[in-house]
């Protein structure tokens, strides 16, 4: 054995220097982030300037937001293509500022699978929530934001980061306000993301840190929560 400023290691041991790693630097860069951005980006500015260009010659937006008497049409894609259509160019801008912003924090501790779960999870229940509070068209990837939104609430909660130490209940407030106070602006698109993103979250954290938990189970089960959400609303609206 051999003696060092913290205690007795063997020789072996005590040659070795333990480098000290960042969360950075034991994940992966936020690619899904990146190209989740990029495809809103080309979607947006297409439906833009891309002219009539949808289905029976209407417009990108046209064909691709939500509403009730669309999926009640039979336009079951909407539930996901909604979330990748915006109305001009600050709408997209907002949106992809939040996404950049949550998905360089939220990708690289989740992983991209997990990350990828979460966000098409809040993305159809925003879906839903739409379908169920209006019978206007919606679109955005707002539902999808705010679902991340409730995804880093938990996340920052299980690593011992407080709600208001991290920002994010300041954040999380002022959206909240602007959504219920500014006029055409989806409430049931924010509320069903962000519900949806808390609870798939929820389950990924909880499900996987419990022992003799299937390896697999906390995805099947986050996947669940996405199936579900499209299955309410098509038996609903359908």
């Amino acid at each position: 054995m051999t003696s060092t400023p913290v205690g007795m290691r063997c020789p072996e041991c005590a040659r070795q220097s333990t480098k000290v790693r960042t969360m950075r630097s034991i994940t992966d860069e936020p690619t899904l982030t990146y190209v989740l951005i990029g495809i809103n980006v080309v979607v947006g500015l297409a439906a833009i300037f891309g002219g009539d260009i949808g289905r029976g010659g209407g417009t990108l937006e046209d064909s691709w937001e939500l509403s009730r008497h669309q999926l009640a049409a039979g336009d079951v894609w909407r539930l996901v293509t909604s979330g990748f259509i915006h109305r001009g160019p600050f709408h997209l801008a907002a949106n992809m500022l939040a996404l950049w912003i949550l998905g360089t924090m939220l990708e690289p501790v989740l992983g991209r699978w997990r990350f990828a779960l979460i966000y098409f999870v809040a993305l159809l229940c925003g879906s839903l929530g739409v379908l169920l509070f209006s019978a206007e068209e919606s679109a955005g990837a707002s539902g999808a934001v705010f679902g991340l939104m409730g995804a880093a609430i938990v996340v920052a909660r299980n690593r011992g980061i407080g709600l208001w130490e991290s920002g994010l209940g300041l954040w999380l407030g002022l959206n909240l306000l602007i959504t219920f106070t500014i006029p055409n602006i989806s409430i049931g698109g924010h509320i069903g993301g962000l519900i949806g993103g808390f609870v798939a979250a929820f389950v990924l954290e909880e499900l996987g840190q419990r022992r003799g938990v299937p390896r697999y189970l906390p995805e099947a089960a986050c996947a669940a929560i996405g199936v579900a959400a499209v299955a309410i609303s098509i038996a609903q609206y359908g």
